[in-house]
């Protein structure tokens, strides 16, 4: 059986990666939530060490179950990512797992970033979000959504060097065609590392940002 570790022992033993404060706890279910303190399985040490290796900033945080199919299992807060050059910020995320932080750091550096500059002359220095974890459904649906378990982000907008700002729900059919051409390399870059993409060309509930989400079965809208 494993040992079980208070919860300041969890910390320590990720002495790699980077302690941040704690921010707003997650949106609970309506029923009672347990919390466990354990020794990271193997397969999340080697992300978490990974996602250190990125230079992103985050904290590990226990496993939680809060019923009803809702739960953070080997997740991370992030607090920032990092591109060539400089830190990326991040707003309004909340929990994510570790292999989402991964994808999502990868997607950050490689996908956008490198879009902005190529396409749009300007480095990316934060990117806006929706938020991840949420114990809901999937909209019209009696099936539990990904961000319940903390599989999914929703973007919202990207701010670049330049000071510009580029929001999927006022910019996704601009009338430049650098910006659309920019929102449309990321989207297809998003495609390629996580499982499931929706966009504004899915339906009216995603008109205002991507739905990034890691699953086994391939779907880009």
């Amino acid at each position: 059986m494993k040992e079980r570790l208070a919860p300041l022992s969890l910390v320590t033993l990720l002495a790699a990666c980077n302690a941040i404060p704690q921010a707003e706890a997650p949106q609970r279910a309506a029923v009672r939530q347990s919390t466990t303190y354990v020794t990271p399985r193997p397969e999340v040490r080697q992300c978490l060490a990974n996602l250190s290796a990125e230079r992103a900033r985050f904290t590990p945080i226990p496993d939680q179950y809060y019923g009803a199919g809702c739960s953070t299992l080997g997740a991370v807060r992030l607090s920032s990512l990092r591109s060539d050059e400089t830190d990326l910020d991040l707003t309004n995320l909340g929990p994510v797992t570790c292999p989402l932080a991964n994808t999502f750091a990868d997607w950050a550096r490689f996908g956008v970033d490198r879009a902005a500059q190529q396409i749009l002359g300007s480095a990316l220095v934060r990117i806006e979000t929706m938020g991840s974890y949420n114990c809901r459904n999937v909209a019209g649906s009696s099936h539990r959504s990904a961000h319940a378990t903390a599989s999914a982000i929703d973007v919202s907008g990207f701010v670049l060097a330049d000071g510009r700002r580029i929001t999927i729900s006022g910019d996704w059919n601009s009338t430049s065609p650098r910006v659309r051409s920019f929102l449309t390399t990321i989207h297809t870059s998003a495609c390629k590392r996580f499982g499931t993409v929706l966009s504004p060309a899915y339906n009216t509930a995603h008109q205002n940002h991507l739905h990034l989400e890691l699953s086994a079965s391939p779907f880009c809208r």
